[in-house]
């Protein structure tokens, strides 16, 4: 199957996992934030090891460059560091306490952005190897998923219907498309093979700065138990698919 064909099937993926925010609409607020908890933690580890496990290896193989490989990670953090304080981009579980409308789509706004460069990493990603896209899909959904019902969750609580909530938030996941799509032409003329351990830096930006520390700061200790399961079984699963895409 061609790259083409990836990205478009992977946009479909990730349009439908914007629409998993509605879940939220059945849960009480104490089981809302246990279950975002769980997510983010398990997202945490799925990041970090998609970055370890697939998107390093891959790029010290192409590159056969350690110092640039280097220096390409460490490109990815410093963009998403920038990113984050100037956009004030908060990834997953962000706080529903007193927020008004503008601050929705502000939201909004940030997630596009964010969508953006997931399909630009996903879609290099596959352009490289079908395997290494696949993997760094399933990071990408790890990480969507409590991001979607995290968004959704603020815009209910900012005064939104749940259908304009729903509607937004696919229009917002379309951008991915636009990123995948604009990695697919751009490598016609460029290697979009520098992407990836730029892809790399950003997981561990995301991972290590903003998802664990919001579960350490927030969780009881008698429930960092279960979270660090969690935060095991998102590494189990990006190994696992190190295991069947290997063979």
């Amino acid at each position: 199957m061609s790259s083409l064909l990836w990205i478009l099937l992977s946009s479909v993926v990730l349009a439908l996992i914007s629409l998993i925010g509605g879940l939220a609409l059945f849960l009480s607020k104490n089981r809302f934030d246990k279950i975002i908890n769980h997510l983010v933690s398990f997202s945490a580890g799925a990041l970090l090891s998609g970055a370890m496990l697939h998107l390093l290896p891959e790029s010290f193989e192409s590159f056969q460059d350690n110092y640039l490989v280097g220096l390409l990670v460490l490109g990815g953090l410093i963009f998403f560091y920038i990113f984050e304080q100037f956009i004030h981009w908060h990834h997953c579980h962000r706080g529903t306490g007193s927020h008004v409308q503008p601050v929705s789509y502000l939201i909004l706004f940030a997630d596009g952005l964010h969508n953006l460069m997931d399909g630009l990493a996903v879609g290099s990603a596959f352009i490289v190897d079908y395997r290494l896209g696949l993997a760094s899909l399933v990071a990408v959904v790890s990480h969507e998923i409590p991001q979607e019902l995290g968004d959704f969750g603020i815009m209910i609580y900012s005064g939104w219907t749940a259908k304009k909530a729903l509607i937004f938030n696919l229009m917002s996941s379309l951008t991915f498309l636009a990123g995948g799509l604009a990695t697919y032409f751009m490598s016609k003329t460029i290697d979009v093979t520098y992407f990836l351990p730029i892809t790399a830096g950003g997981f561990i930006y995301i991972a290590a700065v903003d998802l664990l520390p919001q579960v350490n700061n927030k969780c009881q200790t008698n429930a960092r138990l279960g979270y660090f399961i969690s935060f095991l079984l998102g590494i189990i699963l990006l190994v696992i698919t190190k295991i069947i895409f290997s063979h």
